[in-house]
């Protein structure tokens, strides 16, 4: 595996085996050598989102194309908080995921603000971000669901405006939307491992072997940033 955050190969959990999907990444380098701005300036698309409940999809549904990337939109710079916790996440992720800690801190810091302000747990939607996309902020599944949260377009309509839906691949937009996602079902499903098999389409799978990994996941990063506290105290 690459050191470059814009070649890894995501492996989307779940996904794969419940739905037989393969993430497929563009080959063009212009679309790359965008987003590798976008996530550097920590740019965020319209935050106009509607908050109206949508039915459990149907485990990543095929829903056709693509929508393109609107540029435009990722022009729009917003205020990133600054912590040590979010600095402490970013070089965790960076490390153990093979991609850029300064372009990872813009995404994690994206997740905490989310996480905030729509009462989702930051770490969950990091962890979340790692399981679907492996951070590849351009991953593409068969299903149609894109992006760094594996969001389909189409079928959350209702959670993105008119010309946020031809954007949801830029990564703070597409954060956003997948908070919201998430709320939502955890809401429905009571807990947060209902609310993440909900999330995978996966709800009748006994074993809840989808909330298992991400919530592995998020176990991991709250041992290693709490290692490194004690180290830093020593």
């Amino acid at each position: 595996m690459t050191a470059k955050w814009f070649h890894v190969s995501p492996r989307l959990g779940g996904l794969g085996k419940q739905w037989g999907s393969k993430v497929r990444q563009p080959a063009m380098h212009v679309v790359l050598a965008a987003f590798f701005v976008v996530v550097l300036s920590a740019s965020s698309a319209p935050r106009a989102l509607s908050v109206a409940s949508a039915a459990s999809p149907p485990a990543k549904a095929a829903m056709g194309k693509t929508p393109d990337i609107d540029l435009a939109a990722t022009q729009r710079h917003v205020a990133l908080p600054r912590s040590a916790t979010i600095d402490a996440v970013a070089a965790l992720v960076a490390r153990k995921y093979r991609v850029s800690e300064q372009a990872t801190r813009g995404l994690v810091a994206a997740a905490y603000r989310e996480g905030s302000q729509n009462g989702v747990d930051p770490l969950l939607l990091v962890a979340v971000i790692a399981v679907e996309s492996r951070f590849n902020p351009i991953a593409q599944s068969e299903g149609g669901a894109v992006g760094l949260m594996q969001v389909i377009p189409q079928y959350h309509a209702d959670k993105l405006g008119a010309t946020e839906l031809a954007a949801v691949l830029e990564p703070h937009l597409n954060i956003r939307v997948g908070a919201k996602i998430l709320k939502d079902y955890i809401g429905r499903g009571g807990s947060e491992v209902a609310g993440l098999q909900l999330y995978n389409g996966a709800s009748a799978d006994p074993t809840n072997a989808y909330a298992n990994r991400v919530l592995g996941e998020k176990q991991w990063l709250q041992n290693a940033i709490a290692r490194n506290k004690e180290r830093a105290r020593a």
